[in-house]
């Protein structure tokens, strides 16, 4: 049988948009920053990528990716973020996911195609990272570069194997062609940031919703 990771293949990036906040922390142990590999923006189109099964991480560790790098479709836009494989820690869907702070406070965000009027719905699975303090884990989602919605995440109780994932929702009504949706880290001086895996954007008509 093949391993997990060779069933994968790449997927197509949309284009990422930068978002306006930005924050400091203390070091983590973890790889030099540059470490990812940094993309051309890739063309707008639907969201993707939620799960941040691409690009790969390292094996059984992590990827520090700095403000400016892509993580497929993501943009770091500030700071800069770990993508973790699950060799480390418990992803909440496939191989993946993203602790918001690297070797400081991070955000990333993805601009898709959306219908004016439409609405959509954001959900996500959150955690935190268990292996520092402080225990709240805190954050944000913002769109088009608007909070709303802040989150929080206690991580006391939760291991690496056992990371304790809530999901989260959030609603809105496109306005234009293009909506940027990003995820935000408030969690200051700390190494050790909130964790988000298997996003997902799905529409429905007023009617239907």
């Amino acid at each position: 049988m093949l391993p997990k990771r060779s069933l994968l293949t790449a997927l197509t990036a949309p284009a990422v948009a930068a978002v306006l906040i930005s924050g400091a922390g203390t070091a983590l142990a973890a790889p030099a920053e540059g470490t990812g590999t940094a993309e051309v923006a890739p063309l707008v189109s639907r969201f993707d990528n939620g799960s941040f099964e691409s690009p790969f991480a390292r094996t059984d560790s992590f990827t520090n990716f700095p403000a400016g790098q892509f993580i497929g479709p993501w943009q770091v836009s500030s700071g800069s973020v770990d993508l973790v494989d699950d060799g480390l820690w418990q992803a909440a869907e496939g191989d993946q996911s993203l602790d918001l702070n690297g070797s400081n406070t991070g955000a990333v965000a993805q601009t898709f195609t959306t219908t004016p009027g439409e609405t959509y719905t954001v959900t996500y699975a959150l955690a935190g990272n268990p292996a520092g303090g402080p225990a709240l884990k805190t954050g944000r989602v913002l769109l088009d570069g608007q909070n709303i919605q802040d989150f929080s995440f206690d991580i006391t109780g939760t291991s690496l194997t056992d990371m304790g994932y809530i999901k989260r929702q959030v609603t809105f009504v496109a306005t234009g062609a293009t909506t940027t949706l990003s995820f935000v880290s408030t969690t200051p001086g700390s190494a050790y940031g909130p964790v988000i895996d298997d996003v997902q954007v799905t529409s429905c008509c007023p009617c239907a919703c």
